[in-house]
């Protein structure tokens, strides 16, 4: 591109260099043009030159040249140049508009919807709908959807509420066949432990464990890891205890499968002289409140509102769970009692497995306190280790937010060392008794869960924090557990509704309980229960 001025300022003239014709051509009378004016011409040529230089090389080198008009130049270099509008942009600011207003109105009803997507589209094809009509029916398809999934989560979690609390066939079967075997067989019958071997029960140079359990492939898994697991086994003293119904099966099975030199004594409730209504409330408390035994007896469906979140609708399900009103886990609060000669035990609960020597855990300095246990408020876990009084009580109760701290550290139920002697001389079982009775008063408001809730009450100010690694909880809640933390834990712990021996089981959570089990066993194989 060339600009010449003629010398005496007459024209101007623009020509390109590679042959075209001129392209603009300025004449001025230099008699009419001030040296001003002519001054203005040039910088406003000089500023618009270039760009239209620019324009005219692109429009070149995409051979579009023949696109010459300003609508075309217009579309093709943008809205804000020609002020012209991008009309796929103008689309989409009026689709919005439009799903904002259908978002604020009500779906209408008994609007017949398409079965799928490809429907979907077939019939917005067929019947051209508009923008609006479009909106109004996603929008109602969407919802659907929602409901559906809903409705699906809460008929898993129903599910698997009734399978975590029935008994499954398998162990009903071992149950039926060894109270059978108790009834025809000497040797099943025989006393445990032996005769010779008596006082060691209470010689508090052994370790004393205390088993509570109704379920005889459970108890058995705890005392086989747990002796197996031993440095010192022959210093072992397991005190198990059940329930009438199952005593005799719960005998057979360790008379018949004895854990030497580890010593197993098996005692029902009806055993314990201190058992009486008089000196357990919680008898009393189940006979005579019936709306309780229509509350875990009940339907459990018809008592929680199915309008809450999936989690609070699973915990309300679980907190409906028979186990909570059973004596058998209320019986722990009663240890000082039931063992008046031993100094110290250790609890465990019988969803655990054990796979490291437990002896050092009489020797942790409990500072005066009663209670050794794992704190479960200082973990990233948000199912199990983020527990405060603030996750387990109603704090919209008057009588829990008098008395009560919604930020006080929670611990853990399951493997707790106890110190007996310290514990006779508190009242932690008088003040377990009238929470319970308070919350019983309240129609079962004051708390959900059965029996920590009291406990983290009565045990206020005797907890002496151990360390985590003795205690892992949460294997039963959900199946992303660290397998790294579950192999260095000395005790592992399936609470919640995943039990390992059950089917709703966690598949890869499961072989750490499923070693301990005796499946070459002949009333293991007869009740056909099979090693996962």
């Amino acid at each position: 591109m060339q600009l010449r001025i003629s010398p005496s300022m007459s024209s101007i003239t623009i020509s390109w260099s590679n042959g075209f014709l001129d392209f603009m051509k300025i004449k001025a009378a230099a008699r009419h043009v001030s040296y001003r004016t002519l001054f203005h011409t040039i910088l406003i040529l000089a500023f618009l030159l270039p760009f239209v230089f620019i324009l005219t090389a692109v429009v070149t080198l995409e051979g579009v040249n023949k696109c010459s008009s300003l609508d075309c130049l217009g579309r093709r270099f943008g809205p804000s140049l020609f002020h012209r509008a991008d009309d796929s942009m103008r689309l989409v600011q009026d689709l919005y508009e439009i799903l904002n207003q259908v978002n604020l109105e009500e779906t209408p009803d008994g609007l017949k919807l398409p079965a799928s997507f490809n429907d979907f589209v077939e019939d917005m094809k067929n019947n051209q709908y508009n923008a609006k009509t479009f909106a109004i029916r996603l929008k109602a398809m969407i919802e659907k959807l929602e409901r559906d999934l809903r409705e699906s989560k809460l008929a898993e979690l129903t599910n698997k509420h009734f399978a975590a609390t029935a008994i499954p066939k398998g162990i009903h079967c071992l149950t039926l066949r060894l109270t059978d075997e108790y009834s025809s067989n000497a040797h099943a019958r025989r006393q445990l432990p032996p005769p010779e071997l008596l006082p060691l029960l209470s010689d508090n140079s052994y370790f004393h464990f205390v088993l509570a359990s109704d379920n005889i492939l459970a108890a058995s898994v705890v005392v086989n890891s747990t002796v197996r697991s031993s440095s010192n086994p022959r210093k072992i003293v397991f005190h198990v205890i059940t329930d009438k119904k199952t005593y005799a099966a719960m005998h057979s099975w360790f008379a018949l499968n004895p854990l030497s030199p580890a010593i197993v004594e098996v005692k029902g409730v009806h055993q314990f002289e201190w058992l009486t209504r008089e000196n357990v409330p919680v008898l009393e408390a189940v006979e005579k409140y019936h709306m309780i035994r229509n509350y875990y007896h009940g339907s459990h469906i018809s008592g929680v509102n199915p309008n809450l979140g999936p989690r609070n609708f699973a915990s309300k399900l679980q907190a409906r769970s028979p186990k909570y009103i059973s004596l058998l886990n209320h019986l722990r609060i009663y240890l000082p009692e039931l063992f008046p000669n031993l100094d110290k035990v250790v609890f465990l609960d019988d969803d655990v497995v054990i796979q490291r020597d437990l002896s050092p855990l009489w020797y942790i300095d409990l500072g005066g306190k009663v209670n050794g246990a794992v704190e479960t408020c200082k973990g990233k876990d948000e199912w199990v280790m983020s527990k405060h009084f603030r996750n387990y009580f109603n704090f919209s109760h008057p009588l829990v937010a008098k008395n009560l701290n919604p930020n006080e550290c929670a611990w853990a139920y399951g493997m707790n060392v106890f110190d007996l002697r310290v514990w006779r001389k508190t009242n932690i079982r008088e003040t377990y008794h009238y929470w319970l009775k308070e919350n019983l008063n309240s129609n079962l408001t004051m708390w959900k869960l059965g029996t920590l809730p009291p406990a983290l009450i009565a045990f206020r100010g005797q907890v002496q924090p151990i360390d985590p690694s003795w205690h892992m909880l949460g294997l039963g809640y959900q199946n992303k557990t660290d397998l790294d933390m579950v192999r260095q834990a000395a005790v592992i712990h399936y609470n919640g509704q995943s039990k390992p021996w059950l089917e709703i089981a966690f598949e890869h959570l499961q072989p750490f309980w499923a070693k301990y089990v005796n499946y070459a066993n002949d009333f293991i194989k007869n009740c056909h229960i099979m090693e996962p």
